[in-house]
Formats: C-alpha cells, structure tokens, sequence
C-alpha cells in the first residue's frame, strides 16, 4: 500500500494521493511491512518516529517524490527578530514548544567529550548554517574571530542564550549587518528527524530525503548513541540518496542503546575508568541480545553528509555487519567548538564485518576513525584527502583532535583491511593497533603512532580489548595491544611536500602517550620489527611454564612487507628486501571532480609501470590476524583476490603496486 505525504496541503487528507497527509509522521502512525510512504516537495518540521517494522524482503520505505526536495528539519524558523544594537538582534521564545527538551538549557556533555567550553545542544542557523555560540551577551556584541574554526570568517556571527523569569528563552544574536527578519533564519527545537523510539523497528529503507539541524547530544560508545537519523539498536535499515548536514553532533547513528546502569557512566559515577564501563556495557550488550541474527546489516549510500559537528556517521556495537559506500562525507567537526576522542568524518567502535566502499572523505578533523574491535573490516576503494587541520597553530601534539589523519585504527586486534584507497592527507593511517593490511593504496602521508597510543596514560594501565569469533559478535577473548602484525603489499608510498610547521611538530614532540607525530612517509616506522622468521625463533624448543624467556608472549609482533615503491624520498623498512626506491624521479597526481561527483586522476605513474611490477596477492598470501586467528576474508568467509582496482577494472596479468590496474 502506497501512503502520500504533502507539506502543502491546507486539508487533512487521509493519505491517499488525491487526499495526503500533511506530516509524514502520519503515515509512520500506519505504514507496515511493504508499504510505501511518498513524500512531495516541501519542508517537513517534525521528527519522524517509525512505528512499525518492514520484513528482509518487504521492507517499510520512506521514499521523497523528488530527490533531495522533501526536507526534514528539527528546527524551526525564527522570527519577529528585534534590533538591540549595531548588528546585534534578539528574540524571545516560549518554553512551551520544546516540550521537556529544551535545547538552549541541555549542555553537550558525555564520555570522552571535552567540555573546554559551555556548549547547548540547540544550534540558531543563518540560511542553513550553524552560527557560533557564546557565553555571554557581550560576546555577541563584541565577537572575536575563531583561531580555531576553518571557517573563522564566518566565526564572528556568533548567539548566546538565556532564560528569563518568565519561561522564556531569550536568544541574541550578531548577524554582521544581515537584517534576520529578511533572511531564512532557524533555530532546533529536536533531538532528532528520523529516528523510532522504540528498538527493534527493522527493515526500514530511507530514500532520497534532505535532513538537517537536529538539536543531538554528544555519543560516546559508553552512551546511547542518539544521531539526526538512525535505525536505534535494530536491524537491517537502508538510507540513501540523502543529504544529510548541520547535526549539534552527530549526523546518522548506527549506535548502542541505552543502559540504564551504564550510560556516560564514567561521567557520572567517576570511579571507573571509561575504558572498563566500554568493556562492561560490551559484555551486557552480549548478555541482552547483541547478535548477528538482531542487530546491524545496515546499508548507507550515495549520501551527502556534511558540516556536522561531532561525527558525519557513528556507531558503537549497531552497526556490525553493514556497508558503507558512495557516499560523500565532509567538512565535519570545522567549526572547532565540540572536542573530544568521538569525532570524525565516520567514528565506529566495533565495525565487525564493517565495509567502507567508495567513499569521498574529506575536510574533517579526522576522516575514519575505527575504534576497538575493527574485526573483518574492509576499507576499499575510497578517495581521501584535506583531513588534517588547516592551519599551522592548531598542530599541537594529541590534543585528542590531533593532527588529523585519513584514517585512525586504534586498538583493535584485526583482521583491518585496506585495499586501493587513496590517501592524500599528510598523515595517512594511525596505527595505534595490530593485525591490519594494506594492500594496492597509494599513501602520501605517513603512517604514524607505531608503537604507541594503546595505553589509558596512566602507570599499568594497558587498554585490554575484545575480539569475537570470526563473523559473529559473541567475544573469544581480551587482550592488550602487543603491536606489529602488520602487512603491506604492492602499495605506493609518496613523499608529498609538507607544510613547514609539521616537519617542527614532529621534531619537538615526537613520541609522546598517544602519538609520535610523525609526517614522514613510507613503512621505515616498523624498521625495529621483527620478521616473522625472527619471531618464530622465539618459540623454538620447549614454551610451556618453567621455560625461559617467557617475555616472548608480550613482545610485539612481526611485520611483512613484498611488492612496495616508494617516491619523492619515502622510506622503506630497512628489512624490506623488494623495495623500489626512486628519489630523483617526480611523481605527479592530481584530480578533479565533475559534476555528477566522479573523480578522475591524473598521473605519471605510467612511465614506471616496468618498476611497479609486482604478484597478484589473495587471502591466502596474507597471515592471518594474530589474536582472533582470523583471515583477510570476505564477510561471508569467502577468500579476496586483489584483482580490482580502484575504479573497480580488472587487474591484468601485469600486476603493479598502487591502486590502479594500469
């Protein structure tokens, strides 16, 4: 059954074509399994909650008439602004329409968030983007431009908030000269746009909408994970063909529920560290029915994700099994007013089975983040760059932001591949882990924290994670980071020129806690890794209790290297016996964008293709995973061979390092 939604209607209708509702919540009030809900042009100022489930073959679709032209909104227009001073104007609100939420009295706050400054969960927008909030009415009046935004130019129309006596709140604002009463100024009354109360409401599929300016909260893998959009703890939901943007926090969810009894726990009762609360709220989340059979397999695609403030998409423990792919994700967490170790283009914990395929990420303060548990996750085929902060007095050490990298893999055991991707931004992978791939990726920035950043930064206080039995959430074991199991095959490594600050970052402060800084390219950072021959010497003769050298257990792990190049001055590891090395040669890359979002490159890598020759890799020619004794596999458990590129062309017989077939 079809179901017809019109913003424009001025008479209820009863959901037919010739009679639609008004509010698409009225058809999620009906819509069942198989059912179709049809959405017309217009702006739709509700947060949608579904109430009932699709079936895997018949699921329940929200679809917009047009692309892109129905619009889901937490916010509402705000109006009858009144001058107060110079460009400063305010408005007066009555508590009432925020229901028992009131966004502009709601601090951001949870685990891992850093609180350096007072931050609402309510956001005012000007033509749909976010103004800057401040702390108090002065500050308004005499803004001051951000050094940390990546817009600061746009930093000094800026709004502070208050309550009065009267159940009123009273929002101010500099709107640099711009009349409000004449412009499309909003401010978010929701938490949410799209998103069902209820766990367990699966099978939905979201097609085609645009969806913005929800009043979200902060979420840590310790929390319920509240997003703009999400499936809440269910199973098997489709979004796609969105454009999705100007989330307080985070844009889609495919995160955890809430437990009472551990929910931002370490915030509250303080005693616990917050890695312990992760590991208890994982073990309880198996306990309550955290199973392949229940939850994830979600798909996101061909979306549009951009300018949100914590994360484009999160997830902890939700989004097992589910793929990710063609989808654009940008100009996240710019504005530099959230901070914490949640943020990113994509933040997941527990990607197990995870796929990111064909993704565009980029201008985020990092881009994918996998943290804990990125078991049988794959990373292929997308296109990285500019995930690094902008300007040189924002490179500062860890700082938990940090400097930015493409992608951050922080302890997790594995198997983590990465297969012919593209990094361009000056540091390309953070290995803060083990038992990660990467096979055909053209790196031109570095591969940094190696051999760090596993530890909570206190004396003995190893980070002890999970991994899980192959394909499935059930836990096999915890251990530490023992670092290394490490391989890369057939890949490129280039030296880009670097910015004159970070060649002095990582001379002053490199190789604290968390991060050795480093922007050097090329695997050299695992020169002091054993090979796997060398390790295995270890374990000759008798290794049972009472045998000597029992250390041998807590060393760290070998590393395999076959079939790299590396250009402009990047450094292979010494023990890298098939290295190509060419330092005189230039190699030149860049690439544009046409209208339809393709990318196309251009390179001279051509005139080397007799240096770059190299063997075809399969999951067979890569070790396993060391603690989960895991494959290099397809989710299924089917073996990978490396025959595709990057474009998805078939490799040849005349195989080359790099992502491209030729």
């Amino acid at each position: 059954m079809n179901y017809y939604v019109d913003a424009k209607v001025t008479t209820e209708g009863d959901g037919s074509k010739e009679k639609p509702f008004s509010k698409i919540q009225m058809a999620a009030d009906l819509a069942q399994a198989g059912d179709t809900v049809i959405v017309a042009p217009g702006i739709y100022r509700e947060s949608v909650n579904p109430k009932h489930s699709g079936l895997e073959n018949k699921p329940v679709t929200y679809i917009s008439a047009e692309k892109n032209a129905a619009h889901i909104t937490g916010a509402k227009e705000a109006k009858n602004w009144t001058l107060l001073e110079g460009n400063v104007y305010y408005t007066i609100i009555d508590n009432k329409i925020f229901g028992d939420y009131n966004p502009y009295t709601t601090l951001v706050s949870g685990d891992w968030f850093i609180a350096y400054m007072i931050a609402h969960t309510g956001d005012i927008y000007l033509n749909d983007k976010s103004l800057y909030e401040v702390t108090s009415l002065e500050q308004v009046k005499n803004p001051v431009k951000s050094k940390a935004s990546w817009d600061p130019d746009f930093s000094v129309y800026t709004w502070y908030a208050e309550e009065n006596d009267k159940n009123q709140t009273v929002i101010y604002a500099n709107f640099q000269g711009k009349n409000p009463n004449e412009e499309n100024v909003e401010f978010s009354v929701r938490r949410n746009c799209f998103y069902p109360e209820a766990e367990g409401i699966n099978y939905i599929t979201l097609k085609g909408f645009k969806i913005s300016k929800a009043a979200t909260q902060w979420a840590p893998p310790t929390a319920y994970q509240e997003g703009m959009v999400g499936p809440h703890w269910s199973k098997g939901w489709i979004i796609e063909d969105c454009e999705i943007f100007e989330s307080k926090c985070s844009g889609i969810s495919l995160g955890k529920y809430k437990q009472e009894n551990n929910d931002n726990k370490w915030l509250k009762w303080k005693y616990k560290d917050g890695t312990q609360t992760e590991r208890d709220c994982i073990c309880q989340a198996q306990i309550e029915g955290w199973t392949k059979e229940k939850i994830g397999s979600h798909i996101i695609r061909r979306c549009n994700i951009h300018d949100c403030g914590q994360t484009g998409i999160v997830g902890h423990l939700g989004g097992v099994f589910s793929l990710i792919e063609d989808n654009h994700i940008h100009h996240i967490n710019n504005k530099q007013n959230l901070a914490g170790a949640e943020i990113g283009g994509i933040k997941m914990h527990a990607a197990i089975d995870v796929i990111y395929r064909r993704n565009h990420i980029h201008h985020c303060t990092r881009g994918l983040w996998l943290d804990w548990q990125a078991q049988g996750t794959r990373v292929t085929q997308n296109f990285f760059h500019d995930n690094t902060l902008p300007f040189d007095h924002l490179m500062c050490g860890e700082a938990m932001g940090g400097n930015g990298e493409d992608v951050f893999i922080e302890v997790s055991h594995g198997p983590t591949l990465l297969d012919n991707n593209i990094f361009l931004s000056d540091r390309a992978v953070k290995m803060a882990t083990q038992g990660v791939a990467l096979v055909h990726n053209f790196i031109a920035g570095s591969l940094c924290a190696v051999g760090v950043g596993v530890n909570n930064g206190a004396e003995n206080s190893p980070r002890y994670t999970p991994y899980h039995l192959p394909h499935r959430t059930e836990i096999a074991g915890f251990m530490t980071i023992l670092h290394g199991d490490c391989k890369f095959y057939n890949n490129i490594f280039y030296q880009k020129e670097l910015r004159p600050f970070l060649k002095k970052v990582q001379d002053e402060t490199q190789f604290n806690d968390w991060d050795d800084n480093r922007v050097e390219a090329g695997t050299f950072p695992y020169d002091d890794y054993k090979t796997f021959e060398e390790w295995d010497k270890m374990f000759q003769g008798y290794c049972g209790m009472g045998s000597p050298a029992s250390n041998r257990y807590y060393t760290s792990l070998p590393v395999w290297a076959k079939g790299n190049a590396y250009f402009n001055g990047a450094k292979p590891m010494k023990k890298e016996s098939d290295a190509y090395v060419n330092n005189q040669a230039q190699i030149n890359i860049s690439w544009k964008e046409d209208s339809e979002g393709r990318i196309s490159f251009t390179t001279n890598l051509k005139d080397f293709q007799k240096d770059l020759s190299c063997t075809l890799i399969k999951t067979d020619d890569i070790p396993m995973a060391f603690e989960p004794e895991e494959k290099y596999e397809n989710p299924d458990g089917s073996p990978i061979t490396f025959d595709t590129d990057f474009y998805g062309k078939q490799r040849g017989e005349n195989i080359i390092s790099g992502p491209f077939a030729i």
